[in-house]
C-alpha cells in the first residue's frame, strides 16, 4: 500500500476540513428604510421593531420603578461590590515625580435587596436632612457604590440630579451649580475640598452629604454637611412615604462634557432614560445573573449610567473600580497588589476608545519588548486569527483558534481578568485597528454604540455577531436614524454607492432639551407633524446596504485649507493615533495655510527605548521631546500611518511639537470621556501652534 507523506497530510487535511467547514452566509439585514416625518432624508430603523420602543416591561414607566423591580427580583443576589483602601503611599520616580499608590483589598458586597432599603432610607434621610421637594441635587464623586444609591434615593423624593464630572474644573463647576440653583451637594471629600474653595462664588448650595465617614473639617462655610451613613440612619429613624416621579419628570440634567467650551445641562426625562435602557436591553444578547460587571467609568456620562441600569435590571453584579486601577499596571496600583479587572475577573464592561487603545499599545509595547520566538509567534498567531475572521472560516479555523487562545492570547486576556465576553464602546469613534486587534487578543465582541449626551447615548449599536470593523451597527430599538444632506460639505443622500449626511436620531430617548436655554434647543431639537422629536448631531455618517451605520466625518472638525482642500481634523487623528510614539494627538488646520500641523503627546517608554537603541543622550522624557532627533522620528511614524490608511498629502501633519506632560481630565485639556477640548488645547498652547506655523 502507497503511503501519503506526512508533509503532504500536513497541508491537504486543513485545506479539505476548511472547505468541508466553510459556509457563505449571505448579508444579515440589521436596518429597513422607513417613512418618517420633519426633514426629507433617508430614515432607517432597526429590522426587529416597527416602532421606537419606550418600555418593555409592563407597569413601568420610570427609572425609580425598573430599580424597585429588579432589587425585589433579585433581592438575595449580589448587586454593588467595592474595595476598601487597605494602605495608600507615595512613591517617587526617578524623575523627581511623586505618585499616588493604593493596596486595595478584595471585593466586598451589598445585595439587591440591601441596596434597595438604603436607597429607601436615604431618600427618607434627604428629606429628614431639610432638602425641599422639587429643589435639585447634585453628585458630585468618582464612580462608586454611593453613587447609584444616591442617584435612586433622590429619584425616590422626585429630585432632579444634577450630574457633575468629579474632575470639572473650578469655573464650570461653579457654572453647573448655580445654573441650576442647586441646594443640596453630595460629594467625597477630595471633592468637599474642591467645593470649598469656590464657596464664596456658590449662590444656592446650603448643605452638603459627604459620601465618606470622615469629612473634612470645614469652618469657613455656613453649609449644613453630614456624611453619608448618617443621611441613612437619620431616613431609618425617620422613615416617610415615597414621593414617585411620573415619566415626563425630569429625573436627570447632565451636563456635557464641555469639549466645544461651557458645558451645556442636558434635561433627560424618565421617559427618555428608561427607552435608552429598554433598547439596549432588547440588543445585548443572554446577558443575567451569571454575569459580572466592571463600572469604572463616569456616573455622571449617560453611557455608564444608562449601562449600570441595563445591568441593575438584568440581575448582573456591579463591581466599581477606576480607570486608575484598573489592571494590575495601572498608576496607582501599589506593585504586587491586583488591579480591579484581576480581583473581579468581569465578564462584562464598558470602554471608550481611549481605554482600549491603552490596552492595545500596551500589549504591543509588550510583545515588542520580548522580541525573538514570542513576538514571531505572537504576530503568527494574531494573522492567522485575522485571516480566519477576514474569511469568515469555521470549523478547522475554530479549533486553530482556540489553540492560539490557550497557548498565546491567554496572558493578555488575564489583563481584564480573564472571563470578559463582551465589550461596549462608545463615547468616541473606535479604531478599525484597534477593535479587531481586541477582537483577535481578548477573544471578545465588542458592540460599537454611537450616541450623544442629548440622545441618552441612544442612538445606533453594533450587534454581537457582526464582524465588521468601524461601523456603530443598526440603529437601537428606540431610535430612528436619518441622514440628511448637507450640501456643504459635499454629503448627499442620493450618493453613490451610498447615502450620505448629517446624522439626525429621533425617537423617545431624543431629551427635552437644555436647561434654561431655548435658543439652543430650537438650534439643535426639532419636533416633527407627526410628534416625534429628532436631535441633529453635527455628525456625518453613511449607512451600508445592512442597514448599519458609519460616522464619517463630523462638520465641526472640518476646516478648509488654502488651496480650497477639505481636512477633517477627527479623521486624520483617529489614522495618527495608531503610530507606536503617539499617546495623544492634535491636529490642527488653519484656513491660511495649506498645510496642517500636530501637537503630539508621545508615548514615553516607547520614544525612550527607540533613543536607547539609536544611542542618543537625555536626561528625562522632557528633554527627549525638545531634540530633533526624536521629532523627526515621530513625524516620520505619522507620515507612515497617515499614508498606511491612505490620507492624502495635505492632511498629513508637516510640522509637529512634541508635548511630554500627559492631557488628563484634571489638566482640562480633555473630558472625563477622555476627548479632546480643543478649544483649551489651543488655548494653552498658542505659542507652540504658532511657532509650527512660522517659517523655518
Amino acid at each position: 500500500m502507497t503511503m501519503i507523506s506526512p508533509f503532504i497530510l500536513a497541508i491537504v487535511v486543513p485545506i479539505l476540513t476548511a472547505i468541508l467547514f466553510w459556509r457563505k452566509k449571505s448579508p444579515k439585514i440589521r436596518g429597513v428604510p422607513v417613512d418618517a416625518g420633519g426633514e426629507a432624508g433617508y430614515t432607517v430603523r432597526n429590522s426587529r421593531f416597527e416602532f421606537p420602543v419606550e418600555s418593555p416591561w409592563e407597569g413601568v414607566t420610570t427609572i425609580a420603578e425598573l430599580f424597585e423591580q429588579s432589587c425585589k427580583r433579585y433581592a438575595g443576589d449580589r448587586f454593588l461590590g467595592f474595595r476598601e483602601v487597605i494602605s495608600q503611599e507615595t512613591e517617587l520616580a526617578a524623575d523627581g515625580r511623586s505618585f499616588e499608590k493604593l493596596h486595595l483589598g478584595e471585593y466586598q458586597w451589598i445585595s439587591y435587596g440591601e441596596a434597595l432599603c438604603a436607597v429607601f432610607d436615604f431618600a427618607s434621610g434627604l428629606a429628614t436632612f431639610g432638602h425641599e421637594k422639587e429643589a435639585r441635587v447634585a453628585i458630585f464623586a468618582d464612580t462608586r457604590p454611593e453613587w447609584m444609591i444616591a442617584l435612586q434615593g433622590c429619584l425616590r423624593r422626585n429630585a432632579t440630579v444634577v450630574t457633575i464630572y468629579s474632575s470639572l474644573g473650578e469655573e464650570a463647576l461653579s457654572y453647573s451649580l448655580n445654573e441650576t440653583e442647586v441646594t443640596t451637594v453630595i460629594c467625597g471629600s477630595k471633592e468637599l475640598k474642591k467645593l470649598v474653595s469656590i464657596s464664596s462664588q456658590l449662590t444656592s448650595v446650603k448643605r452638603i452629604i459627604c459620601m465618606d465617614d470622615t469629612c473634612p473639617q470645614i469652618s469657613n462655610t455656613d453649609w449644613k454637611i453630614s456624611s453619608f451613613s448618617e443621611i441613612k440612619n437619620l431616613g431609618r429613624e425617620n422613615p416617610l412615604e415615597a414621593n414617585l416621579p411620573s415619566p415626563s419628570d425630569v429625573a436627570v440634567i447632565m451636563y456635557t462634557s464641555g469639549s466645544t467650551g461651557q458645558p451645556k445641562g442636558v434635561m433627560m426625562t424618565h421617559t427618555n432614560v428608561l427607552a435608552m435602557v429598554s433598547g439596549v436591553k432588547l440588543t445585548v444578547p443572554d446577558i443575567g445573573r451569571k454575569d459580572v460587571y466592571l463600572a469604572y467609568l463616569p456616573l455622571a456620562h449617560i453611557l455608564e449610567l444608562a449601562a449600570e441600569n441595563v445591568m441593575a435590571d438584568m440581575g448582573v453584579a456591579i463591581g466599581y473600580g477606576s480607570a486608575l486601577t484598573l489592571t494590575d499596571t495601572s498608576n496607582k496600583v501599589k506593585k504586587g497588589t491586583k488591579g480591579d479587572a484581576s480581583a473581579l475577573s468581569p465578564t462584562l464592561m464598558v470602554a471608550v476608545p481611549a481605554i482600549l487603545d491603552r490596552v492595545r499599545d500596551g500589549v504591543r509595547k509588550k510583545v515588542s519588548a520580548k522580541g525573538g520566538l514570542s513576538k514571531k509567534l505572537f504576530d503568527m498567531a494574531y494573522m492567522r486569527k485575522l485571516n480566519s475572521i477576514n474569511g469568515h472560516w469555521f470549523g478547522a479555523w475554530a479549533l486553530e483558534g482556540a489553540m492560539w487562545d490557550f497557548l498565546i492570547f491567554r496572558k493578555v486576556r488575564a489583563i481584564l481578568g480573564g472571563r470578559i465576553r463582551f465589550i461596549l464602546s462608545g463615547g468616541a469613534p473606535l479604531s478599525g485597528d484597534t477593535q479587531r486587534f481586541i477582537n483577535i487578543t481578548l477573544g471578545v465582541a465588542i458592540g460599537q454604540a454611537y450616541g450623544l449626551t442629548e440622545t441618552c447615548a441612544g442612538g445606533t449599536f453594533s450587534e454581537q455577531d457582526d464582524t465588521s470593523v468601524g461601523r456603530v451597527g443598526p440603529p437601537l430599538p428606540c431610535s430612528f436614524i436619518k441622514l440628511i444632506d448637507w450640501a456643504e460639505g459635499s454629503y448627499l443622500t442620493t450618493d453613490s454607492p451610498l447615502p450620505r449626511g448629517e446624522v439626525v436620531i429621533g425617537g423617545p430617548n431624543v431629551t427635552a432639551g437644555y436647561f434654561r436655554s431655548e435658543e439652543k434647543t430650537r438650534e439643535v431639537y426639532k419636533v416633527d407633524e407627526r410628534g416625534m422629536r429628532w436631535f441633529f448631531t453635527g455628525d456625518i455618517g453613511q449607512f451600508h446596504r445592512d442597514g448599519c451605520l458609519e460616522i464619517i466625518d463630523r462638520k465641526k472638525d472640518i476646516v478648509k485649507l488654502q488651496h480650497g482642500e477639505y481636512i477633517s481634523l477627527g479623521k486624520v487623528e483617529a489614522a495618527l493615533i495608531g503610530s507606536p510614539y503617539v499617546d495623544n494627538v492634535m491636529v490642527h488646520a488653519d484656513p491660511f495655510h495649506s498645510f496642517c500641523v500636530a501637537l503630539v503627546v508621545p508615548s514615553g517608554p516607547a520614544l525612550e527605548t527607540w533613543a536607547r537603541h539609536r544611542g542618543l543622550a537625555f536626561s528625562n522624557l522632557a528633554h527627549l521631546c525638545q531634540t530633533h532627533d526624536a521629532v523627526a522620528e515621530v513625524l516620520s511614524s505619522l507620515t507612515k500611518e497617515g499614508k498606511g490608511v491612505g490620507l492624502d498629502k495635505f492632511e498629513v501633519p508637516a510640522k509637529i511639537k512634541l508635548v511630554p506632560e500627559p492631557w488628563t481630565p484634571e489638566s482640562g485639556l480633555v473630558t472625563s470621556a477622555l476627548k479632546l477640548k480643543r478649544e483649551a488645547i489651543k488655548k494653552a498652547f498658542a505659542k507652540e501652534l504658532s511657532d509650527l506655523y512660522s517659517p523655518s
